[in-house]
């Protein structure tokens, strides 16, 4: 068993420094064409702009990349510290075949593997069927999280009656191998309902003093194992992508797992009072306290130089996302232009409410593909 600070040190080594993300191996500007609209500011003034990441904890300014790293190991470290410990033992990389099918050009197969030695999560893999398509390096791999629904996994891979979110089946018939688990919230009933005071006492029990959002980092970086030892998958071109408590998982996955070469984060609620954030399955009424100086701008910056987009309703029943997250985005702007001209990070205001409507999903795809080295076309 790991002791709390081997576990803090062996998370901020495996998250570890931007080292791990070489700037030169990230696409061209080319790939991602509709970077300049994703980055122009709302028409209207905006609230809710955080204060400038572009200040040391000494009070000097931040003026260049290298001045940055310290200052983004700190900020990990200090999020890390915050979520909590989370001491377990490697489960393994494998996993057990269920069942598998056709479906919309995909070969689907539903797949177990262990998130912790003693807990399993089901999945649906996505596999492309037209091999002759497959590039030289590798499909890309692409971590799908699923919304607050009880179809869970259902809902991404497109088994539901809906594909208004299949975001799962969408990536897989441009070319990518993608995962879609469960959430651990839906993992304490046979039938896998949602259970949030069970899973809140039982993640307590296990992992005492980790926060919601720490168990929910831990399986989203057991996911990348997983789909990195898909035979047929390019390990280095793994993307993220969820849609409300999916954009969630995404956006903490694609801070702290320097693997994941970039991801969308779709009416997740950027910031802290957005969203739910503060329920006990997430981050805990510790971030309302005056005093609590972290923010999601730092986790934006945290992305970079792979980056993130997000996909926001602006308005209707439980959007989270719009025009307001803006000052979020202009603020990991700057450092990203420490780095270089256009960083990967933008907002796409659709206005359609909290939903994926088809110009959303086709700048979602695009954006993926682009950051995946275009794959697909």
């Amino acid at each position: 068993m790991l002791t709390r600070r081997r576990c803090l040190a062996a998370a901020a080594a495996f998250v570890g420094g931007l080292t791990c993300r070489d700037p030169s191996a990230q696409p061209a500007d080319s790939d991602l064409p509709f970077l300049a609209d994703v980055q122009t500011p709302p028409a209207g003034p905006t609230d809710d702009w955080p204060p400038s990441l572009l200040v040391g904890v000494d009070g000097a300014p931040i003026a260049t990349w290298q001045e940055w790293l310290p200052e983004r190991e700190r900020i990990r470290a200090a999020w890390l510290e915050f979520l909590g410990p989370f001491e377990v033992a490697e489960p393994g990389h494998e996993y057990q075949l269920l069942a598998e099918d056709l479906a919309a050009g995909c070969r689907r197969r539903s797949i177990r593997y262990a998130t912790e030695p003693d807990e399993e999560v089901d999945a649906w893999l996505l596999i492309p069927t037209d091999e002759a398509a497959r590039p030289e390096r590798g499909w890309p791999g692409a971590v799908v999280f699923h919304s607050t629904t009880d179809e869970t996994i259902d809902e991404p891979a497109g088994t539901a009656a809906s594909d208004a979110v299949a975001i799962g089946t969408w990536l897989c018939q441009r070319g990518f191998v993608v995962l879609c688990p469960r959430c651990h919230l839906w993992n304490t009933t046979p039938a896998h309902r949602l259970d949030l005071p069970g899973a809140v006492a039982r993640l307590a029990q296990r992992h005492p003093g980790a926060r919601g959002m720490r168990k929910l980092l831990h399986d989203g970086i057991r996911a990348v194992d997983i789909l990195r030892t898909i035979d047929g998958v390019d390990p280095t071109a793994i993307v993220a992508a969820g849609h409300s408590l999916g954009a969630k998982e995404a956006l903490y996955l694609a801070a702290f797992d320097d693997r994941i070469s970039s991801a969308v984060f779709s009416e997740g609620g950027i910031g802290l009072g957005f969203s739910n954030w503060h329920d006990p399955w997430y981050l805990g009424d510790a971030i309302r306290d005056p005093a609590f100086r972290l923010d999601h701008v730092q986790l934006l910056a945290l992305t970079l130089p792979g980056g993130l987009l997000i996909l926001g309703g602006e308005a209707g029943p439980g959007a989270a996302d719009g025009d307001r997250s803006w000052g979020h985005i202009a603020r990991a702007l700057e450092v990203g232009r420490l780095e270089r001209d256009r960083p990967r990070l933008g907002l796409f205001n659709h206005r359609g409410g909290h939903a994926i409507p088809p110009p959303a999903r086709e700048l979602l795809l695009d954006w993926l593909a682009g950051c995946a080295g275009g794959a697909g076309g």
